[in-house]
Order: C-alpha cells, then structure tokens, then sequence
C-alpha cells in the first residue's frame, strides 16, 4: 500500500478501504449524473447517495459511475435504506405494505441495479426507527445482505442519541462500522457519540460539515491557520477532520470546490494546530 494512497484513506473495523473525504449525492436532482462523474475524474473515490427519491438519484449515481469508467475495485460505494417515515409516499423504493424485512430487501435490490454493481461497501440505516425493537429488525434484516457477500460492511444515520446508538451497538450481530451524523453545534459536535465511536472503531462521518459551523469557519483560529497554509478556512477544518479520523461528507457542485477540497492532503496539520480547532468542536 502506498504511503500517499494510506494518507487520504482509513481501513474500518470490517476491513473496508474508505476515503477520508466522500462525495455527497443528496439534492442533486437532474445533476446528480454529471455530478458524480465530475466528482470522480476530479479525484473522489467514495460515493455516498440512498434509496430515497425525494432527496437522492441512484439511477443517476449509477449512471455517474458508468460514464467515469473506473474499476469498481477503485471505488467506495454507500447507500441507505431509509424507512417509510423519511420517504416520499408517492415514490417509495419497496412496497409500502410490505413487512420491514421485505422493505429492505426490495430496497437493497433495487440499489444495487440502479447503481450497476453487485456489491455495496457500506450500507446504512438512514435513521433509527419509531422503536428500538423497529430499528433492530431492519438492521437484522440488513445483516442478512452482509452475509449473502452482497454488503461488505453496516451503519447507521442520523442517531444523535448515545443510548440509542449503544444499545443498537450492544445488540446487534454486525456491529455498526460507521456512524453519520450532521456534525454541528447543537448535538455539540457528538462528542459523546465521536468519543463512543473511537473506544468502538466505529468510523464517525460528518455530513452539513461547513454549512452547520458559520461560525467557526468565521473564526480567528481557522482564519489564521488558512493564512498559514496558503488555503481556504474550510480546508483547514476539512484536514483538522482527517487528523481525527472523521470522514467528512462533501456536496459541493463546484469543480473548484472539488479540487480544492482533495487538495487537503498536500499539507498537514501540526499537534498543536489540531489542539486549537479541537477547542471548537
């Protein structure tokens, strides 16, 4: 393994190879083919989108993949499973009468056809369920897929409770792998839940990472580190998030933004640098 492919990549407790930095799929609409493409031949390797109409294109994520061109085994692909309460009534990927299990399987399918691969490395209960019980059998059923050697590894989305998160932890067969959340201040950045996540190499990604933190883009410390580094405040907390082995989601549609967001890895920050953003979050 290279030293400058391990610098922009972690390997999780499954054994998966992740990018420390994921293109984001959400809202993209008609875009998101182009999109997807353009974010590849940029430099991203990991795709994170879901079976989730009203805010996700999968068939334009596959189709994205396809017109780029690159060897799967060069790719991180992430979707979701996103129960009923998170979707569109008029535009579900399953069977709305369906048992839960059946709602996952039909929704797993259908990603794998609409994104043209028969393996996906990561799969994620978009949200914890109207009950623990609720949430433990979708991810039992969504365990079913890991053994079938068709998900290579599980997590979980927008869980902002640690006992909720625990005890999915505790009792779950496969364990979680990752963990998604907005990552702002109101949840207090998660610290709990990031400090829970590294006792139990799970890997935190942040999504809403520049657009929930104003205010710390806008600060002293980060202003005066990008002067440092010859680069924008949101690089600096982009890299700041790589040292800690935070895996931040990136949706921009900027081809600039794109580059300059993979151009993180051509510096790096100092201890005492990192000590200083870590006194924001």
């Amino acid at each position: 393994m290279s030293e400058e492919r391990d610098r922009d990549t972690l390997v999780t407790s499954a054994g998966v190879r992740m990018p420390r930095l994921i293109y984001g799929t959400a809202w993209k609409a008609e875009r998101t083919a182009g999109l997807v493409e353009t974010a590849l031949r940029a430099g991203f390797r990991g795709i994170d989108t879901a079976a989730q109409p009203k805010h996700y294109d999968e068939a334009g994520v596959g189709a994205g993949l396809a017109e780029a061109g690159l060897p799967r085994d060069a790719l991180y692909l992430q979707t979701k499973f996103t129960p009923p309460d998170g979707q569109d009534r008029s535009r579900l990927p399953y069977q709305l009468t369906a048992s839960l299990e059946t709602q996952v399987d039909q929704s797993v399918a259908g990603s794998l056809t609409r994104l043209g691969c028969e393996v996906l490395d990561c799969l994620v209960l978009h949200s914890p369920l109207a009950s623990r019980g609720e949430t433990l059998r979708a991810w039992r059923a969504m365990e079913q897929w890991v053994t079938r050697g068709a998900v290579r590894q599980l997590g979980i989305s927008n869980c902002y409770a640690l006992a909720e998160f625990d005890a999915l932890h505790r009792a779950a067969t496969i364990k979680p792998a990752v963990l998604q959340n907005r990552f702002y201040a109101r949840t207090r950045h998660d610290r709990e839940l990031r400090a829970y996540c590294r006792a139990q190499a799970v890997v935190y990604q942040s999504f809403w990472t520049l657009t929930a933190n104003p205010a710390a883009l806008a600060s002293a410390t980060l202003r005066n580190l990008a002067l440092r580094h010859r680069c924008a405040p949101a690089q600096i907390l982009y890299r700041y998030l790589t040292h800690i082995d935070v895996v931040p989601l990136i949706g921009t549609t900027s081809t600039t933004h794109m580059r300059e967001d993979l151009a993180i890895f051509d510096f790096a920050l100092e201890a005492r640098e990192c000590d200083a953003v870590s006194l924001l979050f």
